[in-house]
């Protein structure tokens, strides 16, 4: 038995369909990514995606109360260590009877990395509100019809191009 597969991606529209569309304004993606640049979310809107907005601010808000949150620690603990090596009795550490000489500089750099990984992450998600307004903005226009089928037909096929016939099923994906 043999089976073939065929996928059709889009039907062949009207030039009615085209028309129409061509008298449409442009959606602009570069706008779009402008938009999203300036204000992230913004593009969005533009897009007219807007349940992407709040997730947009949601990661936005977590990423930069996490960086703000372990920069204030950093900070803390660098300070506390700054404080015990720098030999001054009027400065006091207040983690000198918690933690040793090594675990101070095993927080320090704990939560540098955290830090710093925190912004990576908000440069990221800032970049991928952008890169998302701009793909919203270049398939605004897609064509997603409701028409999903899956169509199963007996076929005939020749079998290298010899006098043999082998009976099948075609199976063609519509979407």
């Amino acid at each position: 038995m043999v089976l073939s597969f065929s996928a059709i991606a889009q039907k062949n529209q009207l030039s009615q369909d085209t028309l129409l569309t061509d008298s449409l304004p442009k959606h602009s993606p570069l706008k779009a990514s402008i938009m999203s640049a300036v204000l992230p979310g913004l593009g969005q809107v533009y897009n007219k995606k807007y349940w992407k907005i709040p997730v947009i601010y949601a990661a936005m808000a977590t990423t930069v109360y996490l960086s703000i949150d372990l920069n204030s620690k950093f900070q803390n603990y660098k300070r506390a260590y700054i404080y015990r090596t720098d030999n001054d009795p009027a400065t006091t550490d207040p983690y000198l009877l918690v933690y040793n000489d090594q675990t101070m500089v095993q927080l320090v750099d704990y939560y540098k990395r955290n830090r710093d990984l925190m912004y990576i992450l908000t440069g990221l998600v800032y970049a991928l509100n952008i890169i998302d307004a701009s793909v919203d903005a270049h398939l605004f226009y897609f064509d997603v019809s409701d028409d999903l089928s899956l169509n199963i037909q007996p076929s005939l096929h020749q079998i290298n191009y010899s006098q043999k016939w082998q009976k099948g099923f075609s199976l063609t994906l519509n979407f």
